[in-house]
């Protein structure tokens, strides 16, 4: 069984989801942990249905903007993530 071929922009969208779980288990307590890691995982299937594939500067948007979510999550002063509506 051969591995599917990534391309470079949904791997950057794996190492995003990865970071975000590493840094949630970072988090001090179970209750943060699990409430970072269903809002993470929430987002990340919502993204992966309602957002076209082909629409490269939104997924570009949204990678942007997870990068500067994941660095406000890595200070050890914020506990927890919340979902955002982006038009």
């Amino acid at each position: 069984m051969g591995a599917t071929k990534l391309s470079g922009m949904q791997k950057q969208v794996l190492s995003l989801y990865r970071g975000f779980l590493r840094a949630a288990r970072s988090k001090p307590t179970t209750e943060d942990r699990k409430r970072i890691e269903t809002v993470v995982s929430t987002e990340f299937r919502k993204n992966s249905k309602e957002v076209d594939r082909k629409n490269f500067q939104y997924i570009e948007y949204l990678l942007r903007l997870g990068h500067k979510q994941l660095d406000q999550l890595k200070s050890p002063d914020m506990v927890s993530i919340s979902s955002v509506k982006i038009n």
